[in-house]
């Protein structure tokens, strides 16, 4: 009885140190931002055709960027684990605490890297394939290494990187980059500041802390408010271009404008009246709107289709 206690007892405790270890590495690779990377990848794949995207497509291109994104956090990680240290929102981070060792960590991100390549290259195109790369290293190595440390403009130089999962869709199903898909690219690139800068206000001491300058930490907070209405504007005006344009029809026009509208509010009362408590709601509102601003596309490019199917389901 004892023997069969104590062997339950390692079964339980292996589990439980698998378990451990398979959620620390799926933490390094920032899964709600790659949620986000993919979701908006495949809004830009739906958009780049009038039909059904070729399920082959589809998943395979969804997976290999997604796979791309998941190294590039990986890598994210690891050159920021000394900086992550000293900031208390991400010194719970699986490098800083120990619980995921650097050189498993670099083979990891390599492996990720190297798969999603494959992917893209044999089963996607290799345009696609470049560009998720370039990505990628544009995200983990220039922001993280040289842009992040070396100017207070470094979220929207980088915020380029960041814009690209659209046009990466987009390039997956036809092959190449069209204005239609730069506008997608313009709407991330114009959302990036304000909603990164709503987390920085909040965790302006952790940066300065760890020496990195954000524009709160050297300009202050009201001339990075100003820069986030300013932003704010551009974007609720870049989000309708997808309107005039034809891309898109009246009930995207119409949500883009509530939704900006409501994003403007956020970061205008923001500005009138500072406190952290609302800095964090309109950084969460900030990854609502874009989630949602990309849904109704999704939902607009297809309404005809989704209302035949409607009135023929119910008739």
């Amino acid at each position: 009885m004892a023997v069969m206690k104590a062997q339950a007892s390692t079964t339980s405790h292996g589990s439980s140190s698998f378990g451990s270890t398979f959620h620390a590495y799926y933490e390094l690779t920032k899964p709600r931002v790659v949620a986000l990377i993919v979701f908006t990848a495949i809004v830009g794949m739906f958009l780049s055709v009038d039909g059904m995207v070729p399920v082959s497509i589809l998943i395979s291109g969804a997976l290999g960027i997604g796979l791309s994104a998941a190294s590039g956090a990986a890598f994210n990680h690891l050159l920021d684990r000394r900086a992550d240290q000293i900031m208390a929102r991400t010194s719970g981070r699986p490098l800083p605490t120990g619980t995921v060792e650097t050189t498993p960590a670099i083979v990891f991100a390599t492996g990720l890297a190297l798969v999603s390549m494959l992917i893209l290259v044999a089963m996607v195109n290799t345009l696609t394939a470049v560009l998720s790369f370039a990505s990628m290293v544009g995200y983990a190595v220039v922001y993280t290494v040289w842009l992040k440390h070396a100017t207070p403009q470094n979220i929207v130089i980088g915020g380029a990187a960041g814009a690209m999962p659209p046009v990466l869709g987009w390039t997956a199903v036809t092959g190449e980059v069209a204005s239609d898909a730069l506008l997608l690219f313009l709407i991330i690139f114009c959302w990036t500041p304000p909603h990164f800068w709503a987390l920085a206000l909040y965790r302006q001491e952790e940066y300065a802390a760890a020496g990195i300058p954000m524009l709160p930490v050297t300009h202050g907070r009201r001339h990075t408010l100003l820069q986030m209405v300013l932003y704010t504007v551009l974007l609720l005006a870049v989000s309708v271009l997808p309107f005039a344009t034809g891309m898109s029809g009246g009930m995207y026009f119409v949500g883009a404008l509530v939704l900006g509208v409501m994003f403007l509010i956020f970061v205008v009362r923001l500005y009138r009246r500072y406190s952290d408590a609302l800095s964090k709601q309109t950084f969460s509102y900030s990854i609502q709107y874009l989630a949602m601003l990309f849904a109704l596309m999704l939902i607009d490019h297809y309404q005809s289709p989704l209302r035949d199917f409607l009135v023929a389901l119910f008739a």
